[in-house]
C-alpha cells in the first residue's frame, strides 16, 4: 500500500520549491491580488487542465502537472490573502512569504490526514478528470460566496474550499506521478 503521507510531502516539496524560486524572481508581488483575483487565477488554471483533458492536446509547453502545482500554490496564496488582506505594495519578505505558505500547506496536510482517515483514501480510485471537475466546482462555489460578500447560510466558507482545492490538486499530482512510475 502506498505511503500517502510521504507522497503528499514529496508533492508539497516540489510545489514549495517552485514557489520559492518564483519568490526570488518576483518577490511577493502576489500580495497585490485581492481574493477574487486569486480565485479567477485558479479558475484559469483549472479550466486549462479541463480543456487539455478534453482536447487531448496542448499548444503551450506547461503540462497538466505544472498547472496542478500552480493550483496548490495559488490556493495557498488565496488563504494567506484571506488572513492578511491584499496590499498595493509588497509587504512580505521572501522569508515571511515562505513561512506563511508553509503554514498553510501544513494545515492542508493535517486536514488531508483527517479526511483521508475518514474517507479511507477513496481519492485513489478517482479519475484525475474528476479531481479537476471537483476543483472547478469548488472554485464556482467560492466565486458565488465572494459575490455574496462572504455570506453563507449552510455552507462551509471560502478558506475551507481553498484547503480542499489544495488537497485535490495534490491528489492529482500523486496520481500523475504514479502513472509515470
Amino acid at each position: 500500500m502506498p505511503d500517502t503521507a510521504k507522497q503528499y510531502q514529496q508533492v508539497i516539496e516540489s510545489c514549495s520549491a517552485l514557489f520559492e524560486k518564483k519568490l526570488q524572481d518576483y518577490g511577493a508581488a502576489w500580495r497585490a491580488l485581492r481574493p477574487p483575483s486569486v480565485t479567477d487565477q485558479l479558475y484559469i488554471k483549472a479550466k486549462r487542465i479541463r480543456s487539455i483533458q478534453e482536447k487531448m492536446t496542448r499548444k503551450i509547453d506547461d503540462d497538466i502537472a505544472d498547472e496542478f502545482i500552480g493550483i496548490v500554490n495559488y490556493a495557498a496564496m488565496a488563504i494567506i490573502q484571506l488572513e492578511y488582506k491584499s496590499v498595493v505594495e509588497i509587504d512580505f519578505s521572501v522569508a515571511q512569504a515562505i513561512e506563511a505558505h508553509q503554514k498553510v500547506l501544513n494545515e492542508a496536510f493535517q486536514l488531508m490526514q483527517n479526511k483521508n482517515h475518514d474517507y479511507d483514501e477513496a481519492w485513489r480510485k478517482m479519475r484525475i478528470s474528476s479531481l479537476t471537475d471537483i476543483i472547478l466546482m469548488k472554485l464556482l462555489r467560492i466565486k458565488k460566496i465572494e459575490d455574496n460578500e462572504g455570506v453563507t447560510i449552510a455552507s462551509e466558507g471560502i478558506a475551507s474550499n481553498y484547503f480542499d482545492i489544495i488537497n485535490y490538486a495534490v491528489f492529482a499530482l500523486i496520481l500523475l506521478n504514479e502513472k509515470i512510475s
